[in-house]
C-alpha cells in the first residue's frame, strides 16, 4: 500500500510538471506554425538561396544573323548565320557550386536563429502571463480582505466600536486594492492579446475557436512556471550552448563561405569559352562550321582575389567577437539566474517560518493589534510576496535566455 502511495504520488508530481511544460511548448508550436514574421522570413530565406544560385547560371546563348549583298550585283548575296553560347571554364562551376552550399546552411542558421529569437518572445510573454495571473490572485486575496475589513468596521462606526481614521485607512486600503487589481487585470489581458498576435492572429485554443473574445490564461494552461534547475556546473553547459547557437553556426557558415570564395575568386583567372555554329550561304554554295571562342579576364578580376581574402578575415574576427560575446551574455545571465535563485530560496525559507495572514486579521477583529499595526504587518507580508513573484519570473526569463538555442 505504501508503495502505491508513493508511485502515485510521483505520477501526480510527474504530469504536474509535464502540464506546465506543455501548455507554453503547445502555444510555441503554434506560434512556430502561425507567426507572420517567421512566414515572412521563411520567404526571404528561399529568394536568397535562389539568388545564390542564379549566380552560378550560364550566359544567355546568342544567335545573330546577318545578310549582304554586293553593291554592283544585287544577284549575289552572302547570309551569315551564328548561334553561341559563352561559359565559365567548367572548373569555376564547380567551385560556385560549393560556396552556395555553405551560404546555403549559413541562411539555414540564420532562419534557426530568427524562429528561436520569436519563440523566445513568446516565451517571455507566457513566462510573463503566469506572474500577472499569480499576482492577480493575491491582489483578489487582498481585495477580499480589505472589503470584508471596511464592511466589518462600517458595522463598528455605526456601533461606536471604531473610529473615523480607522474605517478611512481600511476605505483607501480598500481603493489602492482595486486600482491595482485593475490595472494589473488590464496588463494581464494585453499580454495574452499580445500572444495571440504573435500566433497570427488565430486563436490559440484550436478546435475552439471564441470570436472576439480573450482566452484566460487557464484555459492556454499558463498558470505554473516549468520546472528549470539552475545547473551546478556552468561550463560545459555553456561549451554546449555556444556549439549550437545558430547565429555563431550562421557566421561560421559565412566565414568557410568566404574561404572558399578565395578560390573561387583565384579561378576567375582562367579563360571564358565559346562553342557555336556558324553557317555561311553564298548564292548556291552554303558552308557550315564550328565556332570557338576565348575571352581572357585580364581587367575583370582585377583585385577580386585580394577583396575576398580582405572579406574572410573580416568574417573570421566577426565570429571570434560573437563567440565572445556570446560566451560573455552567457555567463552573466548565468550569474544572474544564481543571484535570483539564492532570493527566492530565502523568500521561501521565509515565509515558511513566518505567520500566518489569517492570524493577523484575527488579532485586529479580536482587539489584539491596532489598525496601524496590522497594515504594517500585511503591507510587509504582501510586498515580500510580490518580491517573489517577481524574483521567479526574471529566474524564469534569465534560463529562457540561457536555453534559447534549445527552443
Amino acid at each position: 500500500m505504501k508503495k502505491i502511495l508513493i508511485l502515485s504520488a510521483f505520477l501526480f508530481s510527474f504530469a504536474k510538471t509535464d502540464a506546465q511544460t506543455s501548455g507554453i511548448d503547445a502555444i510555441l508550436r503554434q506560434i512556430e506554425t502561425n507567426n507572420k514574421e517567421l512566414q515572412a522570413n521563411a520567404q526571404l530565406i528561399s529568394s536568397q538561396k535562389l539568388e545564390n544560385k542564379a549566380d552560378n547560371n550560364l550566359p544567355d546563348p546568342t544567335l545573330s544573323y546577318a545578310h549582304l549583298w554586293d553593291s554592283r550585283n544585287s544577284s549575289e548575296t552572302v547570309g551569315e548565320l551564328v548561334v553561341a553560347q559563352s561559359f565559365d571554364f567548367p572548373t569555376l562551376y564547380a567551385s560556385r557550386r560549393k560556396t552556395n552550399r555553405l551560404k546555403t546552411n549559413a541562411l539555414d542558421a540564420q532562419a534557426t536563429a530568427f524562429r528561436q529569437q520569436i519563440l523566445l518572445q513568446a516565451k517571455e510573454t507566457c513566462l510573463d502571463i503566469i506572474m500577472l495571473q499569480r499576482q492577480q490572485a493575491l491582489l483578489d486575496e487582498r481585495l477580499k480582505n480589505a472589503e470584508e475589513l471596511s464592511i466589518l468596521y462600517a458595522k463598528r462606526l455605526e456601533t461606536g466600536d471604531a473610529n473615523i481614521l480607522e474605517t478611512n485607512k481600511i476605505n483607501l486600503e480598500l481603493l489602492n486594492v482595486r486600482t491595482e487589481s485593475r490595472l494589473n487585470r488590464t496588463t494581464l489581458n494585453n499580454k495574452l492579446k499580445e500572444l495571440i498576435a504573435l500566433n497570427g492572429d488565430q486563436p490559440l485554443t484550436p478546435g475552439r475557436p471564441l470570436p472576439d473574445t480573450t482566452p484566460g490564461a487557464e484555459v492556454l494552461g499558463l498558470t505554473e512556471y516549468p520546472t528549470v534547475p539552475l545547473p551546478e556546473d556552468f561550463r560545459p553547459l555553456m561549451d554546449e550552448l555556444l556549439t549550437a547557437d545558430p547565429a555563431l553556426q550562421s557566421l561560421q557558415g559565412e566565414s568557410s563561405a568566404a574561404r572558399k570564395q578565395i578560390s573561387t575568386s583565384k579561378q576567375g583567372w582562367l579563360p571564358k569559352l565559346e562553342l557555336g555554329y556558324r553557317r555561311n550561304t553564298e548564292s548556291g554554295h552554303p558552308l557550315n562550321g564550328v565556332v570557338v571562342g576565348f575571352s581572357f579576364p585580364l581587367f575583370e578580376n582585377r583585385h577580386k582575389v585580394k577583396i575576398a581574402r580582405a572579406q574572410a578575415v573580416n568574417l573570421e574576427y566577426q565570429k571570434e567577437n560573437a563567440t565572445l560575446q556570446t560566451g560573455s551574455a552567457l555567463w552573466q545571465l548565468y550569474e544572474e539566474a544564481r543571484s535570483l535563485h539564492t532570493s527566492m530560496e530565502e523568500y521561501k525559507r521565509t515565509f515558511r517560518q513566518q505567520q500566518d495572514l489569517a492570524l493577523l486579521k484575527q488579532a485586529l477583529t479580536g482587539g489584539q493589534i491596532s489598525m496601524i499595526e496590522y497594515f504594517v504587518e500585511v503591507s510587509v507580508v504582501y510586498q515580500s510576496q510580490n518580491n517573489l513573484l517577481q524574483l521567479e519570473n526574471q529566474y524564469q526569463k534569465a534560463m529562457a535566455k540561457i536555453y534559447k538555442s534549445r527552443l
